[in-house]
């Protein structure tokens, strides 16, 4: 086993000391697939073709056509998202793609570079290193490779919230990180979760304004289309696409597919979210406990995403700092942290969800979902709960101290930052 763990470490050795070869390869094999083997990426056509209808008064009208299991792909988020993607209209196609997909990889990085540094164990240092590394190993997990394929924003929202509070000195750079994020598109609100728990008061208050900002600002610009999506749209998951799909990972998902579609009235159903929801708790009080605030940050976006009505495997991104935090965090060294960290990886670069959904396309047409089908799919929902139990099996897990950005040690001190 010396011998072994030896190895492993001259291995690491060698990869730190080429990590930016290393990322740099597998940037240029990323593309050198796309080139080879391109994708439709939908959701950027949708992001593209749908914001200008926001001036014309037609945005929720607009929808890109495709085919089964979701056959039209309309513009879903809120109309200050709109806003922000409506430059891209301006662009030609080829350049708006290469160009969201420049940014996404960049927006990975500061998601592997912010994560570390959030982390409050020794092994949060060579943080430049071990970033490239694992921006390298993450082009090739499936929510992240999805992400790029789509044309999606969720790299870009990740790394706005991550960015934010791993990086931002002061309490409004940080709130406004994540006011900003939930503005574009609802499931980053659950961050302001993560400044509650860590009593970041002033934070989370400009987390709040800066959301209502953006919102009013949009409602300025087409109050029509700001009703219409939060007086109706906003609660109508029918037009984001069918719940019972595998590529919708989120606990509800998870369930209809074992109980079929009226999970949500099954006794089972109730039980299976408090026992999640206690998960999650006994989780995030540990992390709290501990000062773990990557710890908390993990929780906080997990447990949303299994809240969720519907969350597609390209909304599991937090799967790369979950990894980080169990692959470096305090508990690093237990078998449970090793091997949930096994199985997220097994789940996410075995590429589980598109195998699943590619039988599922030539199988599913009505009737009872295939019960092993059905099992295999709750991948995402598993390891998320796995990652709970970890944070909060810890009991033995070193003091440590969180390192504010500022030189605070705490988020109440952080907090004291004068408003601007």
């Amino acid at each position: 086993m010396e011998g072994i763990r030896a190895r492993a470490l001259a291995v690491g050795r060698w990869l730190s000391e080429r990590a930016g070869r290393c990322l740099a390869a597998s940037v240029a094999l990323y593309a050198l697939t796309a080139l080879r083997s391109p994708s439709q990426p939908l959701d950027l056509r949708v992001y593209r073709g749908g914001a200008p209808h926001l001036f014309s008064g037609g945005l929720y009208d607009f929808a890109v056509h495709t085919g089964p299991p979701i056959p039209v792909l309309p513009f879903t988020y809120p109309p200050f998202a709109a806003l922000l993607f409506a430059p891209l209209a301006q662009l030609p196609w080829e350049a708006a793609l290469v160009l969201w997909r420049a940014l996404s990889i960049a927006a990975l990085l500061v998601i592997t570079a912010g994560s570390l540094r959030l982390l409050t164990s020794p092994a949060a240092g060579r943080v430049r290193e071990r970033a490239l590394l694992w921006a390298a190993a993450g082009l090739w997990l499936e929510p992240v490779r999805h992400t790029l394929d789509q044309g999606q924003i969720n790299l870009l929202l990740g790394a706005l919230v991550v960015g934010g509070l791993a990086l931002c000195r002061t309490a409004a750079g940080r709130g406004a990180a994540v006011g900003l994020a939930a503005s574009v598109k609802l499931t980053p609100a659950v961050g302001g979760l993560y400044l509650l728990a860590t009593r970041q008061w002033r934070a989370a208050l400009w987390a709040v304004v800066t959301g209502a900002a953006a919102t009013a600002l949009a409602w300025w610009i087409s109050p029509s289309q700001s009703w219409r999506y939060w007086t109706s749209l906003v609660t109508d998951t029918s037009r984001v696409g069918p719940v019972w799909t595998v590529r919708n990972q989120s606990l509800r998902g998870a369930l209809t597919r074992l109980l079929g579609p009226d999970a949500t009235a099954s006794p089972l159903w109730w039980a299976a979210l408090a026992l999640v929801t206690l998960a999650a708790a006994w989780a995030l009080r540990a992390a709290v406990r501990h000062a773990d605030r990557l710890g908390v940050l993990v929780t906080v976006q997990l447990y949303g995403l299994l809240m969720c009505p519907i969350s597609w495997s390209h909304h599991w991104i937090w799967c790369v700092p979950a990894m980080i935090w169990l692959a470096h965090g305090p508990l690093r060294r237990l078998p449970p942290a090793r091997v949930t960290l096994a199985l997220w990886a097994l789940v996410t670069a075995g590429r589980l969800v598109p195998r699943l959904s590619r039988i599922e396309d030539a199988t599913v047409h009505g009737g009872p979902y295939p019960a092993p089908m059905a099992w295999l799919g709750t991948g995402f929902a598993l390891c998320a709960v796995l990652t709970f139990l970890t944070l909060a099996a810890g009991g033995d897990r070193r003091r440590a101290r969180a390192v504010i950005p500022g030189g605070q040690r705490s988020g109440d001190q952080a907090d004291r930052t004068p408003l601007p």
